[in-house]
């Protein structure tokens, strides 16, 4: 039988989409629409236009394309702007902010559809969008952050289509908007807190001001089967870890005609490494049902240190009287349940707790903020393989996903899944007190609702976070206001998890500023969880070696890029950064980062580097490349000194700490350890050695000696020798065996503390396993050229 070229493009998309298990109803054809379209762009008037019609007439210009895509992009291919993640090109998008925008392709609609439904698809539009098909309206979308769906079974011709997406200014459409009290003056910019857009987009401290629009995701023609699974959510109602027995359960959603009711079977099927191990069948008497499946020699999923994470293959078939399969749909799953111990405060007489749990075994927390990937999204799918490679490879095993971002697409859950990374995921709010009326809070329902059915499935959700420090706006704001009493992260959001996931903790904003919290009066330490930023000092001052919290979700340290991506994100006369005194060019102002040109030093972050460098080596040297080295030492030692101080005192009423951050989306000056360049700083080398699942270290010396610490994040005893020498000398100062019982952490020695200063070298070996750390003593400040042939002497860095 011969097919055309169109059926079998459709079949090489189903087979794709069902092998990788995405979740979609994998009866469904599917026509991408990717690829090249045309972008009309006009300045949009007091009347935008919402209709192709009101284009005729219009000064438009036209340029090609690419779907994903944003129009900055399209604009640099076509020669309209200057690239910018280069020099301050970025301050002249501001005029395209205030554009409209339409899309628009033809394409030939697929055959053989007959009486089946077509749905149009849009993984993400930017953002307030018309949509017309053949001259007809389809529908409008006001959300960035998801996907949007329409039915154009009506709609489609059987030859030549046109569709045209309009886009209309979100800068000049937010002016319509009329902001309470409290939505002004707060750290995101006000104007972008009624529109749903990426917070970060408006311009933060990581990230510049860069106000996109486009499709940003993929555009599908989908075909609907008259019978398919809308949806089917996996759950662990049951977890026996002796007995390595497990309950699952499959909440399943169908569109079935009525003829297969009471006929048709649903066969649930799970396998491991190809194997079936497990099969449950039932008869579809409703389209909405329940399956249950005892599995036995259940292989758990855990986070990383703690075991495999392993995933299983479910698939659930319908199939007819006859046998044959009438729809199917086919996932990877983590057998696992988690939870998490909380208290609404911290006190010293009764301290609080917040200490994660899974399958029934305490997580201590090693992990990184997670950031826009690029602050263009349409390039964030590029980023996932190797970014993910970098967070397993500094053996992070929480990725928590910063509020003012978007959410990502399934390709990073995947991998966190297969990696065994937990997912602490934000909403996608930050920094701001959001409306409260009933338009703004059905939206945010229909979105969480959306994110919630989308990653339900994902074992490395860990924990839904409403949003990222709204609550202290509360605090910004002089106390005017209990952010208890916020409509969304109290009531909307909570109700949507209640109702459509209960198997995940839920914590109302991060940090939480409970209702006792509030009626003590805000004072950071009794925070059970925390963000330390502070004044930003030395690396071992009271605010942070004193701090009481027991967990930590923000902590960093500003290191300057290599010189390598400076010459790349700058223009060959701004590379170096000072005009005179210590004053930073035009450029570095640029890249650390700066809202409006005409605002100077929007955040000051450059300086944080000047006045750490100091602190540390006493003075701050001028040319560039001594700069650069002692920026990134003292922000590598500042970022191990954090984790080890913290992993030090595990499950002493501190359970996990979440450094800032590992990659940036914007070629700046930030707290990254790892550049938009992927150019490693000295950071990642230093925490790769501070994160290992047995790690030594030396925590800060008290009563006259250094502890000597071992920490072990696995379920099994860990056991080796261990050499300690100070580098300058190459003495050996202790040497011995360690023992550490599983999943805690043990004093190995005392080591007698030491006048002036040095740097030890921690030589250990953990099975076949020879590794190393090290541990500066002594006060500051250093001398600047001793530190570099210390550290080379030590080999803290690998050569490239």
């Amino acid at each position: 039988m011969k097919l055309n070229v169109l059926r079998i493009i459709r079949i090489a998309f189903f087979l794709l989409a069902f092998g990788a298990g995405i979740g979609m109803a994998c009866a469904a054809d599917t026509l991408s629409l990717n690829g090249s379209w045309t972008l009309s762009f006009w300045p949009q008037s007091s009347r935008p236009v919402t209709s192709p019609c009101e284009m005729k007439g219009l000064k438009v210009r036209r340029v090609p394309a690419m779907v994903p895509g944003n129009v900055e992009i399209d604009l640099q291919r076509a020669g309209l702007i200057e690239d910018p993640m280069k020099g301050s090109n970025v301050d002249g998008l501001r005029p395209w902010e205030s554009f409209q925008w339409c899309y628009s392709r033809l394409f030939k609609a697929p055959s053989g559809v007959g009486g089946k439904r077509v749905i149009l698809h849009f993984g993400g539009i930017d953002c307030l969008a018309d949509v017309w098909l053949n001259g007809r309206f389809v529908g409008r979308a006001e959300n960035m952050l998801i996907a949007h769906d329409f039915d154009v079974t009506s709609l489609l011709r059987s030859g030549r289509n046109r569709l045209e997406v309009i886009l209309r200014s979100a800068v000049l459409e937010a002016q319509q908007e009329m902001l309470g009290t409290f939505s002004m003056a707060g750290f995101a910019s006000s104007e972008s807190i009624g529109v749903r857009k990426a917070p970060h987009m408006y311009g933060w401290d990581i990230l510049p001001r860069l106000v996109s629009a486009g499709l940003w995701r993929e555009v599908e023609l989908r075909v609907q089967d008259e019978t398919e699974i809308r949806n089917v959510h996996y759950w662990v109602n049951a977890l026996d870890v002796p007995n390595r027995k497990a309950g699952l359960q499959a909440d399943v959603q169908l569109r079935l005609p009525p003829q297969h009711l009471g006929k048709a079977r649903a066969r649930l099927i799970l396998s491991l490494r190809g194997r079936e191990v497990a099969r449950s069948e039932q008869v579809v008497n409703t389209p909405a049902f329940r399956q249950r499946m005892e599995v036995a020699d259940a292989e758990l999923w855990w986070p990383r240190g703690l075991g495999r994470p392993t995933l299983y293959d479910a698939e659930l078939q319908v199939v007819d009287s006859a046998g044959l399969v009438l729809t199917s749909h086919r996932e990877r799953i983590g057998l696992r349940q988690i939870r998490l111990e909380r208290t609404d405060i911290n006190l010293p007489d009764a301290p609080g707790r917040f200490r994660f749990y899974v399958n029934g075994e305490p997580v201590f927390i090693h992990g990184t903020n997670w950031v826009p990937l690029d602050a263009l999204h349409s390039r964030d799918a590029e980023h996932y393989e190797r970014s993910i490679a970098m967070a397993a490879d500094l053996n992070c095993n929480m990725i928590r996903c910063w509020g003012g971002n978007v959410y990502e697409a399934d390709r990073f859950y995947e991998l966190c899944d297969e990696n065994g990374i937990l997912v602490w995921q934000d909403f996608s709010m930050a920094c701001a007190f959001y409306p409260q009326r009933d338009r703004f809070a059905r939206a945010i329902e229909d979105e969480v609702t959306q994110v919630v059915l989308r990653l339900r499935n994902h074992p490395c959700i860990a924990l839904w976070a409403g949003n990222n420090e709204d609550d202290c706006v509360s605090v910004w704001n002089g106390k005017a206001w209990d952010p208890n009493r916020d409509r969304i992260s109290r009531e909307v959001i909570p109700r949507v998890l209640y109702e459509f996931d209960l198997t995940r903790p839920y914590l109302p904003s991060s940090p939480y500023l409970s209702a006792e919290v509030i009626r003590r009066g805000f004072n950071e330490n009794e925070l059970p969880e925390a963000h330390l930023w502070g004044p930003r000092g030395y690396y071992k001052a009271p605010y942070y070696k004193a701090a009481a919290n027991v967990f930590v979700s923000e902590i960093g340290y500003h290191g300057c890029p290599n010189r390598q991506s400076l010459e790349r994100m700058m223009t060959a006369g701004h590379v170096y950064p000072w005009e005179r005194d210590f004053e930073w060019n035009e450029e570095w102002l640029t890249k650390s980062v700066r809202r409006f040109p005409s605002e100077g030093k929007t955040f000051d972050r450059n300086n944080l580097m000047i006045n750490q460098v100091r602190l540390v080596f006493g003075q701050v040297p001028r040319d560039l490349d001594d700069f650069i080295f002692a920026s990134q030492s003292v922000q590598a030692e500042a970022m191990k000194y954090f984790i080890e101080m913290w992993r030090g005192r595990k499950f002493d009423n501190h359970s996990g700490l979440i450094w800032w951050n590992l990659r940036d989306g914007w070629p700046l000056i930030s707290d990254a350890v790892v550049d938009y360049y992927y150019s490693k700083k000295r950071a990642y080398w230093y925490i790769r050695n501070a994160q290992r699942d047995v790690c030594l270290f030396i925590n800060d010396a008290r009563n006259g000696a250094y502890p000597l610490m071992a920490a072990n994040e696995t379920l099994s005893e860990a056991s080796g020798q261990v050499v300690v020498s100070d580098v300058a000398s190459g003495k050996k100062v202790y040497e011995g065996t360690f023992c550490v019982p599983a999943n805690t952490k043990a004093q190995v020695a005392l080591l007698p503390e030491q006048k002036g200063q040095g740097m030890y070298i921690i030589d250990y070996r953990v099975g076949d396993l020879a590794l190393r750390n090290h541990y500066l003593y002594g006060e500051p400040p250093y001398d600047l050229g001793q530190y570099r042939l210390w550290a080379e002497q030590a080999g803290l860095v690998p050569r490239e």
